[in-house]
């Protein structure tokens, strides 16, 4: 029995390694070209191998992800900061306003990065038509 060929287009994609590239912010493909040119703007191409970046659609899947982690990461650390410290409310509050803003804004642009590396190693959206 012969052993199974693919053409390039047809290469399987390693998606863990595609997958640690797009959370190092990287192209997913080379992993040496940005993936963003703003804060959370994707390149139209990889600057380095020239992978076409436009088919990828993230959308609200990352803000989703973002919401669903810190909001678990604040409820705990608002009952460990409630039981240990016994602050007041307002205290508390403000402390978890600023503490929920900044952990977001930090994780979102790794959890798009995830989120473009995934539909590329599954050829999703485009991805698998254009480019090897």
């Amino acid at each position: 029995m012969p052993a199974e060929t693919f053409s390039d287009a047809e290469q399987p994609r390693d998606s863990k390694l595609a997958i640690k590239r797009g959370l190092r912010l990287k192209c997913p493909r080379c992993g040496e070209g940005a993936l963003f040119y703003r804060y959370l703007k994707v390149q139209p191409e990889c600057p380095c191998c020239g992978l076409d970046l436009t088919p990828q659609r993230a959308d609200d899947g990352p803000a989703y992800l973002v919401i669903l982690v810190v909001c678990h990461l604040a409820g705990f650390m608002m009952a460990i900061l409630w039981e240990s410290f016994r602050m007041e409310p307002i205290v508390m509050a403000s402390l978890m306003s600023v503490f929920v803003t900044v952990v977001a804004l930090a994780l979102l642009p790794s959890a798009k990065g995830l989120f473009v590396a995934v539909q590329w190693a599954n050829r999703m959206h485009g991805f698998g038509r254009r480019d090897a």
